[in-house]
């Protein structure tokens, strides 16, 4: 299986959906499998909020991506039949023009001068990525939560670009349920004395406020049964080296405590807080 790990910059002026405009945004992506000479038989795939372009293993980094057991050879994403891509998303931090980038028309940061993202940037974007790569049409669209809606606002845009489209774990629309949670979630963040209104020292954080966002939404991802089937009552290994008696004791705790830190210690505050946003914001009901 080939593969490849890059990115292009997009000279000129990028429009935003709802306002303003980016200069030469660039995207990094990531590919696996070939690419036939019809050129019909690419799919596309469209991350969640959080994950990078690196969906799957490739030569330039071996380490498993964050779908390796769904893309692949004789995988249900088959990269024998298929070439794959995966774009990391406008406004993210792992190699696309987000927040954390520098402003190529200041030299400074973008951080909160960065203008309002939407799900509709997200797709716009990435499609210039496919037809950069000389691909007129899609064989699939596919899309796991932010990235249903991504791919929806692709199609809905775009109607022929795909002949079809593979929504999981997505809506139509952000519900209030959610938009509550990313409420609290982004609350956290701004909260945290360190985010000094989105201009946090480099490599001094809100951490706190990421820590607790993040807890929030790994809580949400799994229904109340679903908690208790895996962990039950069960009691922590570490408690018992853990200075402060009001943490840790239960094993859920531990669980949500490691996934706090790999990600605090990846992934761009400011960043979190423009694609969560994005995500309220998406309305399939806009375009009736």
């Amino acid at each position: 299986m080939s593969s490849a790990r890059k990115s292009v910059t997009f000279e000129g002026q990028f429009r935003m959906h709802r306002a303003g405009s980016i200069a030469s945004p660039t995207l990094a992506y990531e590919t696996w499998g070939e690419l036939n000479d019809a050129k019909d038989n690419a799919i596309l795939i469209f991350t969640g909020l959080s994950p990078s372009a690196h969906a799957a293993s490739c030569a330039e980094d071996p380490a498993p991506g964050w779908w390796e057991e769904m893309i692949g050879s004789g995988l249900p994403i088959d990269t024998d039949r298929f070439f794959v891509i995966c774009v990391n998303s406008l406004g993210s931090c792992f190699g696309s023009t987000g927040p954390a980038s520098v402003n190529p028309e200041t030299g400074e940061s973008y951080r909160l001068s960065f203008p309002v993202l939407t799900l509709e940037d997200i797709a716009e974007s990435t499609w210039l990525v496919v037809k950069y790569l000389g691909i007129e049409q899609l064989h699939s669209v596919v899309g796991c939560s932010m990235g249903g809606m991504s791919g929806l606002a692709l199609c809905v845009r775009h109607p022929e670009s795909t002949r079809s489209f593979v929504s999981i774990s997505s809506a139509t629309r952000a519900m209030p349920f959610s938009i509550a949670v990313r409420s609290l979630q982004r609350e956290m963040i701004r909260s945290d004395p360190k985010w000094r209104k989105g201009n946090y020292k480099v490599g001094d954080p809100p951490i706190t406020g990421q820590r607790l966002a993040r807890k929030l939404g790994m809580i949400t991802y799994r229904s109340a049964e679903e908690w208790a089937q895996r962990f039950g009552r069960e009691r922590s290994t570490t408690h018992a080296r853990i200075e402060d008696m009001f943490v840790a004791e239960f094993a859920v705790e531990s669980y949500l405590e490691n996934h706090a830190n790999k990600f605090t210690g990846s992934f761009d505050p400011n960043c979190y807080l423009y694609l969560s946003h994005a995500s309220d914001l998406f309305d399939l009901a806009e375009y009736d």
